[in-house]
């Protein structure tokens, strides 16, 4: 039986366009099936609403739906039903623009994640404590070397980067989500089975 969280709702949005390159020239990355399944799990876990994925390119959109396919409706749904709950959040949408007018009805706040010195203006604890007042959230990760200006631009604010020990401060966007994820939500479920 699913942990119910109270409070606002987490919505994910993984952007491949228009995302960063290297040189910090706006490309469109390709999604990949790690991304796809990883996050959809993550984000099971820890209660999100919808993990929307944007991409404008029809064959990377035919991708996802033939993978999310298999495992909603095919021989995965039978073979590997926990995979199935998971992958039944993703929702693959053409462009932020779009995005942003279906979810409007949730009044999210939009947020970013960045690698980099961005300015910072939402910490953790802060995010938490509004979710928990029933605050609803779009939560932005960039894939390639991360969201453009043009995209951060339009965020209500940006989530402090993730760093460990060091310099070091290359994780994969699925990590990133994971640990995301576990600042803001970690241990309600726990916490809701104690009180039960």
């Amino acid at each position: 039986m699913d942990a119910q969280i109270n409070g606002g709702r987490i919505d994910l949005v993984l952007v491949h366009y228009p995302v960063c390159n290297k040189n910090q020239e706006t490309i469109g990355s390709a999604v990949t099936n790690l991304d796809i399944h990883d996050i959809a799990r993550a984000a099971k876990t820890f209660g999100v609403g919808c993990y929307h994925i944007v991409t404008p390119f029809q064959d990377q959109q035919i991708l996802v739906r033939e993978i999310v396919d298999h495992w909603l409706t095919g021989h995965g749904s039978r073979y590997n039903p926990d995979r199935k709950v998971a992958l039944s959040l993703i929702r693959v949408v053409d462009d932020i623009a779009t995005l942003l007018a279906e979810t409007a009805k949730l009044n999210p706040v939009l947020l970013a994640t960045c690698a980099g010195k961005q300015n910072v203006s939402r910490s953790y604890s802060t995010v938490r404590k509004q979710l928990e007042k029933g605050e609803n959230f779009l939560i932005f990760f960039g894939t390639g070397w991360g969201l453009t200006t043009e995209v951060l631009d339009m965020m209500d604010g940006i989530l402090p980067p993730i760093y460990g020990v060091g310099d070091y401060n290359h994780l994969s966007v699925r990590s990133a989500v994971a640990i995301v994820l576990d600042r803001l939500r970690g241990g309600q479920a726990e916490a809701g089975r104690q009180r039960t």
